[in-house]
């Protein structure tokens, strides 16, 4: 089962590297990672993604609340939120295929960042859901690259995950 966890922890040096060290010392995988800081300079939120079971879940969570510099684990998965990526998706073009691309940029309403003579590169924010829709539509024109950010989430409604 997929969990995202939204991990508020202090911005400072090697933070990083122990919750992924913690993850890989106990042969968790991490799917995806985000990080940035949050409003407060002196903290940073994590966004990660990993496969498991409630037990391992369990265990992960356990571990992050050890870590010093953890202040809030919370884990989404039984909540309501609103999930987020992005997504460069280089796209090949020939003259072909150029309207067909171009239609399903505008149908997600993504758009297209770069040109060549030969590819597109769009640019998709969206549900990972969506992203995933469509890489789908895309693919049988021929992707050549893609580039995606992982989720970030945010709970739905008042609640926060502000320590």
């Amino acid at each position: 089962m997929k969990h995202t966890i939204s991990v508020l922890v202090e911005n400072e040096f090697g933070v990083l590297a122990r919750v992924s060290g913690l993850f890989s010392g106990r042969g968790f995988n991490i799917e995806s990672l985000s990080v940035a800081p949050t409003l407060e300079p002196d903290t940073s939120r994590m966004t990660i993604v990993t496969r498991g079971d409630d037990r391992v879940l369990e265990q992960i969570t356990k571990q992050l609340n050890k870590l010093i510099s953890t202040i809030k684990v919370v884990d989404f998965t039984d909540e309501e939120y609103v999930a987020r990526e992005l997504a460069l998706i280089k796209v090949t073009a020939e003259s072909e295929s150029r309207a067909e691309v171009l239609r399903i940029v505008d149908i997600f309403r993504a758009k297209v960042v770069d040109v060549t003579a030969r590819s597109y590169t769009v640019e998709m924010t969206g549900a990972p859901a969506k992203i995933d829709a469509v890489l789908q539509l895309l693919t049988p024109m021929g992707i050549k690259e893609v580039v995606r950010s992982g989720p970030v989430v945010i709970g739905r409604g008042a609640k926060g995950v502000t320590g």
